[in-house]
């Protein structure tokens, strides 16, 4: 039979002042979290201007150094629809919300075992008994049972275990949600540069296009010119070699276009599909990158917050696993009836109760509690170097995509210098083999030349647009606004911690 803790006085004996007083005098065992001192470097290595000191007072807080919604800086309404459809519509960020969601109902679970549990129980039944030996039922054989009780439990959490298990649960649900965070982020990142990818494949597909233009007006030039004698059939060959890669580039870029669409349908949560153009991508402004970037920006960063969050979860469970060394302190008590008839129940005379406490100690485990509070410890150590190493990724990320926006830029100045050289060197080269004063191989070296030099301007225009998406994401910036199907996004603090 069911037994548990009732919440009034049993037969004249009040328990709440008994229990307020175990509440009062209890402790969580194990150690508080303190969040760990960690080498940080003031600023970035890479920043560009020189890094400037930041000093924030408690009383003058520092305006944000970066737009929260920093994509829309690029100037396209398509991309900023993308974006917007993509956090309503992602897998992987309703996926991540009904995650957190689960984290959530783990905590709501781990906290409720801190309260006492209370149900009701109802049973009835009909029996003979054995009449061998003289043995009668004192109510007539055989006989009906009818039984209706309440009955409630409760462990008191003297030595904080259900405490540090509840600490957990929370960290645990935090964590959860900083990496929903993480993935609203990833994804916003990931349509940007899948965006800007696109109009960068469109562009050399462009460029592609024209080549092959100009290069069938070449070989229908020459195929004249050798009907009436003016040129050799090996300048046909030439010219029609020439006109064939431009078709091998076409085709490539074609296929690179589709599969980029198919990429962006899928991130916005569509099946693959053409995808909407806005600006071109000579056009798209480059986002702003903040001058003098503090280090401490990087305390925004989701990886990071989820990281310290499973070190406090370790942490917790430190004393969770210490805990078991100590007396389990449970009271118990049950309200009822029992008759042989169902109208029985209601006389006095059915009642039944009982109510009590019992006390549980481990004498001897043979190394089990030693095992789990090792386990727990070497799990806390594996969070802290966890955490750690999340911090040195993020300078690194943050170093790698800084470095990367200088250089790429230093690449495009020159190839874009370069472009402009070859353009002219092409256009002196036709001069020169239409006035017989060159071969045509000359022309078709500089424009081979100058064919590969805009595609590769394009695609660092692109790569440049790339690593700026790459540091506002490394810089955890960004936060979107709250992504569909998560409705328990931003409710931790509707969750009180009970001491």
């Amino acid at each position: 039979m069911s037994s548990g803790l009732r919440w009034r006085a049993l037969a004249g004996v009040s328990v709440g002042p008994l229990v307020g007083a175990l509440m009062a005098g209890g402790c969580a065992v194990g150690p508080d979290y303190e969040r760990p001192a960690v080498d940080v470097p003031e600023t970035y290595r890479f920043a560009e201007p020189p890094p400037a000191t930041v000093t924030v007072t408690p009383a003058t807080p520092a305006p944000p150094a970066i737009d929260p919604q920093w994509w829309g800086q690029f100037g396209d309404p398509v991309l900023d629809a993308m974006i917007a459809q993509a956090l309503e519509r992602n897998r992987d960020i309703l996926i991540a919300a009904a995650r957190v969601d689960e984290y959530y109902g783990r905590v709501m679970s781990t906290r409720g075992l801190m309260f006492p549990q209370v149900g009701v129980e109802a049973a009835a039944s009909r029996q003979r008994l054995s009449n061998s030996g003289g043995t009668l039922s004192p109510v007539g054989n055989p006989f009906n049972q009818v039984q209706a009780d309440v009955f409630a439990s409760w462990e008191i959490d003297l030595f904080g275990r259900l405490r540090r298990l509840t600490e957990s649960a929370r960290a645990q649900w935090a964590a959860s949600d900083e990496a929903r965070r993480a993935v609203e982020i990833s994804v916003v990142a990931a349509v940007a540069s899948g965006y800007v990818t696109l109009r960068d494949l469109d562009n050399r597909r462009l460029v592609a296009g024209d080549t092959l233009d100009s290069r069938a007006g070449a070989l229908e030039l020459f195929r004249q010119r050798f009907e009436g004698g003016v040129v050799s059939e090996v300048e046909v060959a030439q010219a029609q070699s020439e006109y064939a890669s431009a078709q091998t580039s076409v085709a490539l870029y074609d296929q690179l276009v589709s599969q980029q669409e198919n990429l962006l349908s899928v991130l916005i949560g569509e099946n693959p599909r053409a995808m909407p153009r806005g600006l071109p991508i000579g056009e798209l402004r480059p986002p702003t990158i903040p001058s003098g970037l503090p280090s401490d920006l990087l305390e925004q960063r989701p990886d990071l917050l989820q990281a310290e969050q499973q070190l406090v979860a370790a942490n917790a469970e430190i004393g969770a696993a210490r805990a078991e060394y100590f007396p389990t302190i449970t009271l118990t008590g049950l309200f009822g009836a029992a008759s042989t008839a169902l109208s029985g129940l209601w006389v006095g005379a059915a009642q039944t109760w009982s109510y009590g406490a019992s006390v549980a100690m481990p004498i001897f485990s043979a190394g089990r509690i030693a095992g789990d509070v090792r386990q727990a410890e070497a799990r806390q150590r594996q969070a802290l170097q966890g955490y750690q190493q999340a911090i040195q990724t993020a300078f690194r990320e943050v170093a790698d995509a800084l470095v990367g926006v200088q250089r790429t830029r230093d690449q495009l100045a020159a190839k874009t210098a370069q472009v402009d050289a070859l353009a002219r060197y092409a256009a002196l080269a036709r001069d020169r083999y239409e006035g017989g004063y060159t071969s045509y191989l000359e022309v078709l070296d500089s424009e081979r030349a100058l064919f590969s030099a805009q595609i590769d301007q394009s695609s660092l225009r692109g790569t440049e647009f790339g690593q700026i998406v790459q540091l506002y994401k490394a810089l955890g910036a960004g936060w979107p606004l709250r992504a569909a199907g998560n409705p328990q996004a931003g409710r931790r603090d509707q969750v009180s911690t009970t001491e």
